[in-house]
Formats: C-alpha cells, structure tokens, sequence
C-alpha cells in the first residue's frame, strides 16, 4: 500500500474513533508536520503547541477529509500551516524578519514534506525568480511568515488592494509556471 493509501486509511478510521488509528498516524507524520510548524514560526515551544493544536484538529475534522480533493499529507501540512499563520498573527514580533529572503525557497518547499512532493523544489525556485522582487517578498511573507494584506501594505508602502493584486497575479504566474515546468 502507497504511503497515501496509507495515511488516507488512517485518517478515516481516525474519523470513525479509532485512538489506535490517530496514534499510528501521530507517528507516521508528526515528525513533518512539526517541521513545516517550526520553519515558519521558529520557536520549539510554540511550534511544538501548534502542532498539538493540529492533531486535535485532524481528530476533530478527520470526517471532512475527501481522498478525492487531495493527498492525505498535503490536507494535514495545509492544516499546519494554518494553524502556524494564526500564531504568527497573534504573536506580530515572531514575524520580523532580519533578512528577508534568508531561506525563502526553504520555507516553502521542503522535499522531506508532504507540500514539497507536490512539486520538485528547483522548479518552484525557477518559478519564484521569474517573479519581480517586490511580489515575490509579499509572496513569502504572506504564505510563509503570515503577513496579512493590511502588513504587508503597511511594510511595503502600497495600498491594501494593490498588494492583494500583487498577490493574486503573482499566485497565478507561479501556478501557470510551475504547471509549465512540472
């Protein structure tokens, strides 16, 4: 059984009740999820609460997880990631980035998980630089260290609706390239 047959298995059976199940999947994936977690928020104890945040969450909405729609990992990495961009929300000063694009490509695509088998690591690197610079920082900042539109407005002196544009556009030449080159 395929690794996602596997997790996807796991999940449903979660969704039934299944400790054994939850405990099985705990092992199988907590190491990546801490991962994604700890590269986005940088901090052991806060990463290591979020991540138990996101398992009551996959033991709560497990029953909300369709095969069809997407791999198991890449349902539970988006539920980390989520969960991490809330804390960085909530907590404004674990986002101040010294340099920033220091381990850009990093934060996004890591081969060890989950997200990172969705695409090959150096074709979203080529995608990214195809980018100008100011749209690939709002890019990062926004999906990596949780900025929100009204942030980056502010960091980057533009107006709130130029930058969700920016974003917007940018998302799209990144999907189309990465389709292009996948």
């Amino acid at each position: 059984m395929s690794e996602p047959a596997y997790l996807a298995n796991l999940i449903a059976a979660v969704a039934r009740g299944d400790t054994a199940a939850f405990d099985s999947l705990y092992e199988s994936v907590s190491p990546k999820l801490f991962g994604l977690i700890l590269r986005m928020v940088r901090t052991r104890p806060l990463a290591e609460d979020i991540l138990q945040d996101v398992f009551v969450r996959i033991w709560t909405k497990a029953a909300t997880y369709t095969p069809g729609a997407g791999e198991p990992m890449a349902w539970m990495a988006s539920v980390a990631r989520h969960r991490a961009i809330d804390a960085l929300r909530a907590r404004p000063a674990l986002r101040q980035v010294e340099e920033p694009y220091e381990n850009w490509l990093e934060n996004i695509a890591d081969p060890r998980d989950g997200e990172g088998q969705m695409m090959d690591a150096s074709i979203l690197h080529h995608c990214l630089e195809t980018l100008d610079e100011t749209t690939r920082a709002c890019v990062v900042q926004a999906y990596c260290e949780g900025f929100s539109g009204l942030e980056l407005a502010a960091r980057h002196g533009k107006p709130v609706n130029t930058i969700k544009s920016q974003l917007r556009r940018g998302l799209a030449a990144l999907k189309d390239c990465v389709e292009q080159n996948g």
